[in-house]
């Protein structure tokens, strides 16, 4: 699920009069930066048949929250009429924002046990679900960043069974990911359950993947999930987690809770569990903000020390997302095997597997409307200073 950014800006154009000799209407523009810290949406598979090693304690999740400086603000402003839903990032001095039909969620605000739940409507960008004022998806463009975590590691395996989910409460992952008729079981762990009822009811593709057979919703703690599951268990692994940390307008860098999905021992723990062959697809931020370029760096180093094979930066299109750019980290567990059935010999080889299974769920009219074949190559290729500054001289 994207997590919409650490700062958000709610703007409210109020009208009034001035004098009576004026007979003039003074627009106030009201700016309100709320950082938040938005929980990953999480969930975690205690079938007891399947995952032995899972124990019921870890269907309930506590996290640290770090603490943050004393002139953070965090006060949750809500919208006013006539607003617009828009974000601020302080780092690069940039801002963009969404005008709503409504500045009333269309239900009453819910408050879970971590966020407080939103739904709003945009003329153009249709529902925007929003988790503390955050936003983290819109109807309209929601498809670029789901459908993209999900295909280009399910097609990087040659036959993807067993699925891991970490984050993307909204269901929209796992509505992609069980597209592959080659899936026997998709679990999916997400911290959130309120955010999966909202998104079940809300948006469209909630309505079947959770009742889907081959899927198990366990709601808990991803990192705790990943630390408890069997060795060599899964094909593809895909975390849809928020951001790991923020920036404030000095440049100081502040941990939030889906860090955990970031460090060494996660990472580590995420390899135990893949088979031979298997493939971690992670939520990588954007690379057109320094300290997130910083941050994929960081997270490719530590995944080739760990032992992936490789590690590559694909990257998305995405309207609504700052700077209109988001992408994701492509490890894979091993760079061949010996199994015709798990790996591709070639890329040509891979090409040709793709564009088979991709007619195939074309064929079920399940297609997609933003991934398609070619895309599993070149979106991994990237402006040639973004290429040197993750790669270096490779």
């Amino acid at each position: 699920m994207l997590s919409f950014r650490r700062i958000t800006v709610l703007a409210h154009y109020i009208t009034g009069t001035a004098a009576a000799s004026a007979s003039a209407i003074t627009k106030l523009f009201l700016v309100i930066t709320t950082l938040t810290t938005t929980t990953m949406t999480q969930a975690h598979p205690s079938d007891q048949q399947h995952l032995p090693t899972i124990v019921a304690s870890n269907c309930s999740a506590t996290f640290e929250v770090p603490t943050l400086r004393e002139d953070y603000s965090f006060e949750n402003s809500s919208l006013f009429p006539d607003g617009v839903i828009g974000e601020r990032i302080p780092e690069i001095g940039f801002s963009q924002s969404i005008e709503l039909l409504s500045a009333k969620p269309i239900f009453p605000s819910i408050q879970s046990k971590y966020q407080k739940i939103e739904i709003f409507e945009s003329k153009h960008y249709g529902k925007i679900l929003v988790l503390d004022g955050v936003t983290q998806l819109t109807e309209r463009d929601a498809n670029s960043y789901n459908e993209m975590m999900a295909h280009i590691p399910m097609f990087a395996h040659r036959k993807p069974e067993r699925v891991l989910i970490i984050g993307g409460g909204d269901g929209y992952v796992l509505s992609e990911v069980l597209k592959h008729d080659s899936v026997v079981l998709a679990d999916h762990v997400d911290l959130d359950g309120e955010v999966i009822e909202v998104c079940r009811k809300y948006f469209k593709w909630g309505e079947h993947a959770w009742a889907d057979e081959r899927t198990n919703l366990v709601v808990g703690d991803g990192a705790a999930f990943v630390r408890d599951a069997p060795d060599d268990y899964y094909d593809v692994i895909i975390q849809d987690s928020s951001d790991p940390f923020l920036v404030s307008d000095d440049g100081e860098e502040t941990p939030l809770p889906s860090s955990v999905l970031y460090t060494s021992n996660h990472f580590m723990n995420i390899k135990r569990i893949l088979r031979k062959g298997g493939i971690f697809n992670l939520q990588a931020e954007t690379y057109t903000i320094p300290s997130d370029l910083k941050g994929i760096q960081l997270w490719r180093d530590q995944a080739l020390q760990l032992g992936f094979a490789s590690a590559r930066y694909g990257t998305i299109a995405i309207s609504t997302y700052p700077t209109g750019q988001i992408g994701f980290l492509l490890c894979e567990s091993s760079s061949s095997s010996s199994d015709g059935e798990i790996s591709y010999s070639s890329e040509a080889d891979m090409m040709q597997h793709v564009k088979e299974r991709f007619d195939r769920i074309k064929d079920t009219g399940k297609t997609t409307t933003y991934y398609h074949p070619r895309l599993q190559i070149s979106s991994f290729d990237l402006p040639y200073w973004v290429e040197k500054a993750i790669y270096g001289d490779e």
